[in-house]
């Protein structure tokens, strides 16, 4: 059903404030911004390699991104996958009594969008996008590589996650952990919430930047909070916008 993850959507205060750490520090291009105004939100889509970081900025309180942001804070707010027939999958899904936030596809800065509702995925809000932009994506110095989910039963979420999307399994060395996607593009990893401190849902954003030391430079000089270590960085959340940062140098399944 689905070809790739297209993007994570991180939720944030200020659009102008979060391009400082995404786009200025890290280095991701952005692909364009706009306003949707039915959803209330101002939105802007940085490349990341062959995926993309889809960054949500509230316009008002009372819509669903600001109860997000004024329940949660800044942070992961979904999982959007890419398929080139999103009436038919949609359709599929709908015959299915999956349940659905999004009957029809909708217009979205993705392209032609629907969302699930996350009683479908484990908690877990999950878009599916067919794209109307045919242009290839900017070259970006760090590329997405996987987003991690918390779950009670990796081995019973991923089973769901491969009924709904077909997503392939990817092998992963032991432990309780089930890995899917796309050897060499990317991964959604499976981990038991006991090992992210009771977390459920998207814990955590893997992403790899081949070559460390600028990327290491430009976050010293933006005073970011982060640990380094031999090949790779973890940023703290309060650095990146609520979201639980690891950086490496390696793409490893």
């Amino acid at each position: 059903m689905v070809t790739d993850i297209h993007h994570v959507g991180i939720v944030v205060e200020s659009l102008a404030r979060a391009y400082r750490f995404w786009r200025d520090t890290v280095g991701l291009p952005v692909v364009r911004e706009a306003i949707i105004a039915d959803q209330g939100v101002r939105v802007s889509l940085l490349a990341a390699g062959a995926s993309e970081i889809e960054l949500l900025e509230p316009i008002g309180k009372d819509t669903g991104v600001g109860r997000f942001l004024a329940k949660h804070g800044e942070g992961l707010h979904h999982l959007c996958f890419l398929t080139p027939a999103i009436d038919t999958d949609l359709g599929a899904l709908r015959a299915r009594n999956v349940p659905l936030i999004d009957e029809r596809p909708r217009d979205g800065l993705a392209g032609r969008i629907a969302f699930l509702s996350p009683k479908a995925c484990h908690g877990v809000l999950v878009e599916l996008a067919t794209p109307v932009h045919a242009e290839p994506l900017p070259e970006s110095p760090v590329r997405f590589k996987r987003i991690v989910i918390g779950c009670r039963d990796p081995q019973e979420t991923a089973t769901l996650y491969q009924d709904l999307f077909g997503l392939p399994e990817v092998e992963v060395n032991g432990g309780p952990r089930m890995m899917l996607g796309w050897a060499g593009g990317g991964t959604v990893l499976n981990v038991p919430a006991a090992e992210v401190g009771g977390m459920m849902g998207m814990v955590a954003l893997s992403m790899v930047a081949p070559d460390m030391p600028p990327l290491i430079e430009r976050l010293e000089r933006s005073n970011v909070a982060m640990l380094v270590g031999a090949g790779e960085i973890t940023v703290e959340p309060q650095s990146s916008h609520g979201v639980h940062l690891h950086i490496s140098r390696y793409h490893f399944p």
